[in-house]
């Protein structure tokens, strides 16, 4: 991996233009976090001014008995006996804050959060801009492609956590008890930590194809990697669905299976083959 940083710098100060230095390289290097913090200020503000409408109507969302998965899942079950009984309109999270100031503060760390995941697509267009005179024309191509794919899954990635994987914990986690004597009530700061760790959380695993890719083009990764740890990797994916969502039955662990292991799928169609592979697909065509 060494060399690779090594061709990499030798081809951005030969691509670049012939007058900048190293100094100059790290100039541009600090304008680009100048733009990135600037534009994540502008955002944070933003959120900041919408965020009473955003905390009743998105973040609290999962929090009532009328969010739409509950709604979708109950009427499910009345189709299909077999899966678990989501019909439960008693359902609603009580919470409390327990400091003076946390609510302000939660204010403000929220709207960071929020701006810091929307403007995930302009950081990697910033990345793009600065490694970008150090490829060539192909590779520019590819990259491209590529940083506005990651972009993609990372967003796919936050929905199917704000969507699926939140509710589902959430709802599992408040309803269960060890007594009856013994009633959940949730605090602030907890509901707000899973919320924005667990949707973090599912647009970075959404990036394993990119991370993949990557890996793959510093030779690294090879397709046998993954069809060898195939089953390991199955195994590891349904231990991680049974901790994500640790409800039991064999639905809610698939809800969260399923798109894991589509993504483990995916990311083999982006990692190159071994030689021996790419031999024996090259003498299969003659």
């Amino acid at each position: 991996m060494i060399p690779f940083f090594n061709n990499f710098f030798q081809k951005y100060q030969r691509m670049s233009a012939p007058e900048m230095s190293f100094w100059d390289h790290l100039e541009e290097l600090r304008w680009m976090l100048f733009r990135v913090i600037i534009a994540l200020v502008v955002f944070a503000i933003a959120a900041f001014s919408f965020m009473f409408y955003i905390f009743d109507n998105i973040i609290l969302a999962p929090a009532k008995p009328d969010f739409f998965l509950y709604q979708y899942l109950c009427k499910l079950s009345q189709s299909f006996s077999l899966l678990p009984n989501f019909c439960d309109e008693n359902f609603s999270v009580e919470m409390t804050n327990l400091e003076l100031t946390a609510q302000f503060f939660r204010h403000l760390s929220t709207s960071g959060w929020i701006a810091l995941i929307l403007i995930c697509p302009y950081i990697l267009f910033e990345l793009w801009r600065f490694v970008s005179p150090a490829l060539y024309e192909h590779e520019k191509k590819n990259i491209r492609w590529v940083f506005l794919f990651g972009s993609i899954m990372f967003f796919i990635g936050c929905l199917v956590g704000y969507y699926l994987i939140f509710p589902m914990t959430l709802r599992f986690l408040y309803q269960y008890s060890l007594s009856d004597v013994i009633h959940n009530q949730l605090s602030l700061a907890s509901y707000m930590d899973n919320f924005i760790t667990l949707i973090l959380i599912m647009g970075l695993i959404f990036e394993m194809p990119l991370i993949s890719w990557l890996l793959s083009q510093f030779g690294i990764l090879k397709k046998s990697f993954f069809k060898k740890f195939r089953r390991h990797a199955i195994l590891i994916l349904l231990i991680t669905a049974a901790v994500i969502t640790p409800s039991g039955d064999p639905f809610t662990l698939s809800l969260v299976f399923v798109p894991l292991y589509a993504l483990y799928e995916l990311s083999i169609f982006f990692v190159k083959a071994d030689e021996k592979e790419e031999d024996e697909v090259s003498l299969a065509r003659i």
